[in-house]
C-alpha cells in the first residue's frame, strides 16, 4: 500500500515506520526533518495545512495521522483539530479509503471516569473532559467520525495510554527513567505500539462491525481496568512485551530512541 503518514517524526512515528518499511511505501511528513537514518521518502509539512496534505495524499491507499501538540492552546486545535479535518478532507478528495487516527485514551475516558476500576472499553460514551489536550484530540475524533459516516471511509482509531521505550522505560525527552517507579500497569512498549498501527493497516474490512471502530492499545492488565480484548480479538495485536516482560526485563542501555527506531 502507499501510505501517507502525518507527524511522521514524532515520538510514535519512528516505531510506525519500522513496523510498516518493509511492507509498505511511505510517504512520511513532518514540520521536523526525520534523522540522517531514514531512508524513504519525506515532505516538509505541517498537519493544519489542509492543501498541503490534500496534496500530499494524491495517490495514496491509506492516510496515518500521528500528529500531537499539547500545551500551546492554539497548536493544540490547529494540529489536533484542525489536523483531522485536513486529514479527513485528503481522504474524501482521493477516496482514500482507510484513514489510522491516534490519540490518548484519555480524549475518550477523560475527567469522569478516572475513578472507574474495572472494564473501561472502547464502545463506552466518550466523555473527554476539558483539558486542552483531550477535548482537542476529542473534537478532532468527531470530525474523522462524522466525515467516515457520510463519505464512507473506514476509520481506525488506535487509544495509547502509557508509551515507554522497552529498553529502558523512558520516554523520548524525559530524564532517565527509575526502574519500576515510572511503570504503570498500563505501560506499552512504543515498538509494540507501532506494530498495533501496521495491524490496524493491514486488517481486512471484512473483519471490522462497522466503519469506524476504536481499539485500545495496551497489554491486558490483570485488574482489567482498561478492557483490551476487543484489541486482540479483533486487531489481532499482540504485545511482545507485557507488564511482566517490562518488569522483570534487566534494563539495556539506549542512548537514542530514534536510532533504535527507524
Amino acid at each position: 500500500m502507499k501510505i501517507l503518514i502525518l507527524g511522521g517524526t514524532g515520538m510514535l512515528g519512528p516505531w510506525v515506520v519500522k513496523a510498516l518499511k518493509n511492507k509498505h511505501q511511505l510517504l512520511l511528513t513532518d514540520i521536523n526533518e526525520p534523522p540522517k537514518k531514514y531512508q524513504g521518502d519525506f515532505l516538509k509539512l505541517s498537519v493544519d495545512d489542509i492543501n498541503g496534505v490534500i496534496n500530499a495524499a494524491e495517490g495514496m491507499d491509506c492516510i496515518i495521522n500521528l500528529s500531537v501538540s499539547r500545551h500551546d492552546r492554539k497548536l493544540a486545535f490547529d494540529v489536533s483539530t484542525k489536523g483531522n479535518y485536513s486529514m479527513m478532507n485528503a481522504a474524501k478528495i482521493h477516496n482514500i479509503k482507510r484513514v489510522i487516527n491516534t490519540g490518548p485514551h484519555f480524549q475518550m475516558l477523560g475527567q469522569s471516569y478516572e475513578e472507574w476500576d474495572f472494564n473501561l472499553n472502547p464502545e463506552m460514551p466518550p466523555q473527554p473532559g476539558t483539558r486542552l489536550y483531550a477535548i482537542s484530540k476529542f473534537l478532532g475524533q468527531e470530525i474523522a467520525e462524522r466525515y467516515s459516516d457520510y463519505f464512507g471511509i473506514n476509520l481506525i482509531t488506535l487509544l495509547y495510554y502509557n508509551m515507554r521505550h522497552h529498553y529502558d522505560l523512558t520516554t523520548p525527552n524525559e530524564e532517565k527513567a527509575v526502574l519500576h517507579n515510572d511503570m504503570v500497569p498500563f505501560t506499552t512498549s512504543w515498538i509494540d505500539c507501532g506494530e498495533a498501527v501496521r495491524c490496524a493497516v493491514e486488517i481486512d474490512k471484512s473483519k471490522l462491525e462497522s466503519n469506524s471502530e476504536t481499539f485500545f492499545i495496551s497489554p491486558m492488565p490483570p485488574h482489567n481496568k482498561f478492557n483490551s480484548s476487543k484489541t486482540f480479538n479483533v486487531l489481532g495485536w499482540r504485545p511482545k512485551y507485557t507488564l511482566e516482560n517490562l518488569w522483570t526485563k534487566k534494563i539495556k542501555k539506549s542512548n537514542n530512541h530514534i536510532e533504535d527506531s527507524y
